[in-house]
């Protein structure tokens, strides 16, 4: 195999690039996950992550992928042949629904076309005709990774509550927690899913559930099997700052020095308007292209990545060979009902203007390279866009001539 200069770009939706600063953590020594300085290391990552959910309540860190983080929130909360409502948005609500249908529960799949998201009204309308409260558990997909669609969470809270449904409110924010504003104690929500390898710059390997006192309350009458899952064990050791097994102990390095990065040091409402940025300026390459997003409603545009169609009669696959093997860029494939179709530009996690702008050069050189029919000037648009962004204090900056 031939050597490549230069760095690969890897922009698919997750896993993200890992910072070389989360790198170095993670090679520290390991400790002893029974001793006292590993104490303080726990304690550490559960606060901040309490801070990145936004919640009081309690946050469970699992040595998992964010699919464990899935299966913790139904196991912990529900029992054999209770109903759930979830709702089609994309591949990866797909997978949870599948999941819930192998773990014995009676999930109902709210029908979707993968180009908007979960829809409130909807939810309240099905809601209300389950006078005998059948339905325990409403699950939603907060950004959905696999068509760039972001569902209205607060939007979805209010409708639950419209008609007073006692049903637990599930969320998977895998793709979106610390890249989009994500607020699991002001939404009402019960149990958040999130995964240590997107937004946090992590690998994969960690799992997360915030979990809200009234999921604490089901999580003592709900009797599927749990072991391994169990939250009440977590609880039990996470109180001194331990796990009740052991549990991915560099990993843990790497968050801690992650939430530093996000918490103390950026900020969340910056990092959060990082990403706003980026999206914004994805979107106006792919229109200069004239091409089509795939999400359909601006309200619902993902920050963490676009999702873009192709024309009828040509291959996103083919597109996204090209520029891998011309450019060294790897974009995120189309999944089951968009595949071949869509081809997704990641912009989340450790990534700032010249990454993005590089992303989007390897994007538009791809296009001239392949038969897929768009327009130039993609870049230029981005680039237009991020010139003019915002100074440290907020504002914008004001444009100056190019002899300036």
């Amino acid at each position: 195999m031939s050597h490549r200069a230069g760095r690969h770009f890897l922009q698919i939706p997750g896993p993200t690039n890992v910072p070389s600063r989360v790198l170095r953590a993670m090679d520290y020594p390991t400790m002893d996950h029974r001793g006292p300085e590993f104490a303080d290391l726990g304690h550490r990552c559960l606060l901040g992550m309490k801070k990145i959910f936004k919640t009081e309540s309690k946050v469970v860190i699992f040595p998992s992928s964010g699919t464990g983080a899935w299966e913790a929130a139904l196991v912990n909360t529900l029992s054999p042949g209770n109903k759930l409502l979830m709702y089609e948005t994309g591949h990866f609500a797909m997978l949870w629904h599948e999941m819930a249908r192998n773990l014995g529960l009676r999930p109902e799949f709210m029908s979707g076309d993968w180009r908007t998201g979960a829809d409130p009204d909807r939810i309240a309308e099905r809601l209300k005709q389950d006078g005998d409260h059948e339905i325990k558990a409403v699950c939603v997909v907060h950004n959905e990774t696999s068509t760039g669609v972001t569902s209205r969470i607060g939007e979805i809270r209010k409708a639950i509550d419209s008609v007073n449904h006692p049903a637990l409110f599930m969320v998977d924010t895998i793709s979106s927690l610390a890249s989009i504003d994500y607020r699991h104690d002001e939404w009402g929500v019960d149990v958040t899913v999130a995964g240590s390898q997107k937004g946090l710059m992590l690998p994969p390997g960690l799992g997360f559930n915030a979990v809200s006192k009234k999921a604490m309350e089901a999580c003592e009458f709900a009797n599927l099997p749990r072991s391994y899952w169990d939250w009440n064990a977590m609880f039990g050791a996470n109180k001194s700052g331990y796990f009740p097994y052991t549990p991915a102990t560099n990993l843990l390095y790497g968050l801690d020095e992650s939430l530093r990065m996000l918490i103390d040091e950026e900020g969340l409402d910056k990092v959060f308007a990082r990403h706003d940025r980026h999206a914004e300026a994805t979107r106006r390459a792919v229109r200069a292209w004239d091409l089509e997003i795939l999400c359909t409603n601006p309200a619902e545009y993902s920050s963490s990545l676009t999702a873009v169609l192709v024309p009828d009669g040509h291959s996103a696959d083919e597109l996204r060979k090209i520029i891998l093997d011309g450019f060294d860029m790897s974009l995120g494939t189309g999944l089951t009902k968009v595949a071949g179709r869509v081809f997704r530009i990641g912009h989340l996690g450790d990534f700032n203007d010249l990454m993005l702008a590089g992303t989007l050069c390897g994007v538009e050189m791809g296009l001239m390279r392949s038969n897929i029919p768009h327009k130039t000037g993609g870049v230029d648009a981005a680039l237009s866009y991020l010139a003019l962004g915002e100074t440290a204090d907020g504002q914008k900056r004001a444009p100056r001539s190019a002899t300036a």
